[in-house]
């Protein structure tokens, strides 16, 4: 992928209305504010509130064509509610639901849903969406989708590169085996890690990154904070965080409390000292949590924090600092 990513991005699943709904305006006005003070990628998909994270996306950056825009594809979406769409994350989402297809024509289909859903002409990159066994816990089920997704939607994605309509692809996920299976069934430019490379867990570092590296494929570290757990929250992938996963979030924040640094600067800085990784993309739903966003992304922080917070054990001896 010729064009290199911003260092921080903007995630589009809060603004989709993800655990808790959004109005209109409220979504707007945040990527507004985005871009006001210069954010030039922005991340969304299908999935977020079914259509409604595009939709807006599309509403608030139309004639901004110097952006760069990544969705999804690998699910389609269908006319008609799903009976508790509360239980997919989407407490208010549009009156659709997803169905994965991880084919061929299903993915050519996406793609042209998605410029549409956003009113664009262009997407950048595409990411082949929650592969693996956390989404797709039978089997059977995982096997045929990711089998589909490697084949069929490999070449639909290849093809679409080759002709320019976007600049790369990769695959998005919040699981490291499956992205260590996908490394194997193609020439991949860039893959988003959503939660799995972060000041709370680095054992993406063991195997993962290193692999990527190799083969020259950049990672976008998705959910920094981990869900919510270090910003202050109480979930912890997506569901309420253990007791073992509260303790290290506090430890950490003792760590960086001692240093006069918010646990949240910290967290937004740390995945990007890995030289695989080109971007990190923490979500906002308000002007307000994204002007919050911004005071921690420019914190200085003292070199003795790094050190420190790997002395401890809060960091893995083998995972770069940012120093």
């Amino acid at each position: 992928m010729k064009r290199e990513l911003p260092k921080i991005g903007f995630g589009g699943a809060p603004i989709g209305g993800l655990l808790d709904a959004v109005d209109d305006a409220a979504a707007i006005q945040t990527i507004q504010s985005a871009l006001d003070r210069g954010i030039s990628y922005y991340d969304t998909a299908p999935y977020y509130g079914f259509g409604l994270s595009e939709r807006r996306l599309g509403d608030a950056v139309r004639g901004h064509d110097d952006i760069v825009v990544s969705s999804k594809v690998g699910r389609l979406l269908k006319p008609g509610l799903p009976p508790n769409p509360a239980d997919y994350g989407w407490p208010k989402p549009l009156p659709f639901h997803p169905v994965f297809d991880y084919g061929y024509d299903a993915v050519m289909r996406s793609h042209e849903d998605s410029l549409q859903r956003m009113g664009r002409d262009r997407i950048n990159v595409l990411f082949l969406h929650d592969l693996g066994p956390l989404t797709h816990p039978d089997a059977e089920e995982e096997a045929r989708h990711f089998k589909d997704a490697m084949s069929g939607g490999y070449r639909a994605l290849d093809e679409l590169r080759r002709a320019g309509d976007i600049d790369g692809f990769g695959i998005g996920v919040n699981e490291i085996d499956v992205s260590l299976r996908a490394l194997d069934h193609g020439d991949w430019d860039v893959f988003l890690l959503a939660g799995r490379y972060t000041l709370l867990e680095q054992e993406a570092q063991a195997e993962l990154l290193p692999a990527c590296a190799a083969r020259a494929v950049r990672i976008v570290v998705g959910g920094p904070f981990n869900s919510g757990i270090l910003v202050g929250g109480s979930t912890w992938n997506y569901e309420a965080a253990p007791e073992d996963i509260r303790q290290k979030v506090a430890g950490l924040k003792a760590v960086c409390e001692s240093h006069g640094v918010p646990l949240p600067a910290a967290a937004l800085k740390f995945p990007l000292a890995n030289p695989v990784v080109a971007s990190v993309i923490p979500g906002s739903r308000t002007p307000a949590e994204f002007k919050q966003l911004m005071e921690w992304w420019n914190t200085e922080i003292p070199d003795a924090l790094w050190s420190d917070l790997q002395t401890q054990g809060f960091i893995r001896e083998d995972a770069p600092l940012p120093v």
